[in-house]
């Protein structure tokens, strides 16, 4: 990544939502982006695109699925800021944000969470934005002090790795009940 990141309150660079955090990030080639657990900032139907077509572990999952689970979710969105020629203040504040990345955390905001659906589209790769995304991620304050804060990754582990995940110790302790096919037998 080239240039700075800041952090944001919920006010700034005309990003709203009550408790929200932001952060502007500058790219390659003069490219800017932000990072924001926003959920008016979300656009699903950009996730759905990503998540039904293009990730192995959800392939075909439908719309209002993906939908019930960012409502009942704590979101992440990284958004491309374009760069246009209006008049700011006649833009509704989110027309400039083109959403290539997204993580979702599953918790109770007291001992447990789950991160999962975490990617950056592929026009966006290459910036750095899954480390800042994950920093962003790990440093929010709803998500300090947890007992166990888990993730499954098929290919990113030395990602992950980068901010304290490991591969667990006691594999014999997990059990799941797993369903790949589900949303592909429709």
């Amino acid at each position: 990544m080239t240039g700075e990141s800041k952090l944001l309150d919920d006010s700034a660079d005309g990003f709203s939502g009550a408790g929200a955090l932001h952060e502007l990030i500058e790219g390659r080639d003069s490219r800017r982006y932000a990072i924001s657990s926003d959920p008016a900032l979300l656009q699903l139907a950009r996730v759905h695109e990503f998540l039904s077509g293009k990730a192995y572990w959800c392939l075909g999952i439908p719309f209002e699925k993906v939908a019930r689970a960012a409502s009942n979710s704590l979101c992440f969105g990284v958004y491309r800021l374009r760069e246009t020629a209006q008049d700011p203040a006649a833009a509704q504040p989110t027309s400039n944000l083109v959403q290539v990345g997204y993580a979702r955390v599953v918790t109770d905001y007291a001992t447990f969470a789950w991160i999962c659906d975490v990617y950056i589209e592929e026009s966006a790769r290459g910036e750095g934005l899954s480390k800042k995304l994950m920093a962003f991620i790990m440093k929010h304050p709803s998500l300090q002090n947890l007992r166990r804060v888990c993730l499954a990754t098929h290919d990113a582990h030395t990602l992950y790795e980068q901010f304290g995940f490991i591969r667990t110790k006691t594999p014999e302790n997990w059990l799941e009940i797993k369903d790949d096919q589900i949303y592909l037998r429709r």
